[in-house]
């Protein structure tokens, strides 16, 4: 190959490689129905565990992994210590190629009222099929819409930013008796 047409060459395949590197990552998207169903159930669930549910305003955060517009008003919260979804596409139940069932197991340690700063713990696991089905391009949660199931780690944070927030003597101590009900349910 002559000098010039090699040069063009070679500039072509470093268009090409730069032009597909950059490309994937935007393509590369948890819902993609190029990835598992799982993932996306992964995804929510982590994001849940962190919290993303506590705010209405962080809706934003889930909305392109869910079919739902918006997230009810909870009274409570149900705190965990983790949770489990198969990667295995045998663990499923696969309805046809555009919709699956995928199981999901929390490690449960107890609920947490809101309205009454309260927490109940009822240690054990929570089981639940999460139908997903793909829309347009990509995989959406389409049901059950539960609570939010976020880490003890986290609500221990966020009694603790309460406490530090709060004025009134009674609703701290309130507070401060919660967040050691919470500690007390990770032994």
């Amino acid at each position: 190959m002559n000098s010039p047409r090699r040069s063009v060459f070679i500039t072509f395949i470093a268009a090409v490689l730069l032009l597909s590197a950059s490309a994937t990552p935007g393509l590369a998207q948890t819902n993609a129905v190029s990835h598992s169903p799982a993932k996306v159930v992964e995804k929510y669930f982590a994001l849940d565990n962190k919290g993303v549910r506590l705010d209405a305003g962080s809706f934003e955060a889930v909305a392109g992994l869910v079919d739902w517009k918006e997230e009810p008003a909870w009274g409570k919260v149900i705190v965990i210590n983790g949770f489990t979804v198969p990667d295995d596409f045998r663990q499923w139940e696969i309805v046809n190629r555009l919709e699956v069932l995928v199981p999901v197991e929390f490690h449960v340690l107890g609920v947490m009222y809101l309205d009454t700063a309260g927490f109940v713990p009822e240690p054990g696991t929570e089981q639940v099929r999460v139908r997903v089905k793909v829309q347009g391009a990509r995989w959406k949660i389409m049901e059950p819409i539960l609570p939010p199931h976020v880490g003890q780690k986290r609500m221990l944070n966020v009694v603790r930013q309460a406490m530090l927030d709060e004025k009134d003597g009674v609703r701290h101590e309130s507070l401060a008796a919660l967040q050691a009900e919470l500690r007390k349910a990770r032994e």
